[in-house]
């Protein structure tokens, strides 16, 4: 055995000689490069409120989510009883109204959200994320004011 694998604890590393202060490592360009067109100023922190509302979202929707599953299949006695009658009953309650219209919304936020940072990363034509997000946010926001809609104006005495 040579002094110099002995005086190491794992040997000589296989490779490393590819990599020298004359032979770097190659250079990896980013996904997308700034160019004249790119603007030199960045939208301010709207992306790290973007990332701090997905954290708080989601811990608040396990909340509601896990508790509206509990009280529907637990403790209200299982799916068999959920129906019109059962929702009539519920929605006649601000308490449920509000429950079921945060559900909703922060739902439809925190996903919507989700699909547009997916769009950034990977629609590569600025052209293409343009049509992406405006359909992602035309859907967005007739499902929150049609869901809301539902929510505020349902009508249990409806024949």
């Amino acid at each position: 055995m040579s002094a110099d694998t002995s005086s190491s604890a794992i040997g000589e590393v296989q490779g490393a000689s590819l990599y020298d202060v004359d032979n770097p490592a190659p250079y990896i360009e980013a996904p997308r490069k700034r160019t004249s067109k790119t603007p030199r100023s960045t939208r301010g922190n709207f992306e790290m409120a973007a990332w701090l509302f997905m954290r708080l979202s989601g811990i608040v929707l396990v909340v509601l989510v896990i508790g509206h599953l509990l009280i529907q299949l637990v403790l209200d006695g299982g799916v068999s009883k959920i129906g019109f009658a059962f929702v009539a009953g519920r929605w006649a309650s601000p308490f449920w109204q509000v429950w079921d219209l945060l559900m909703l919304w922060l739902a439809m936020l925190h996903g919507a959200n989700g699909l547009r940072t997916v769009i950034n990363d990977y629609a590569e034509r600025a052209n293409t994320r343009l049509w992406l997000k405006g359909l992602l946010y035309t859907a967005t926001v007739f499902t929150i004011l049609l869901g809301t809609l539902v929510i505020f104006t349902f009508d249990p005495n409806i024949r």
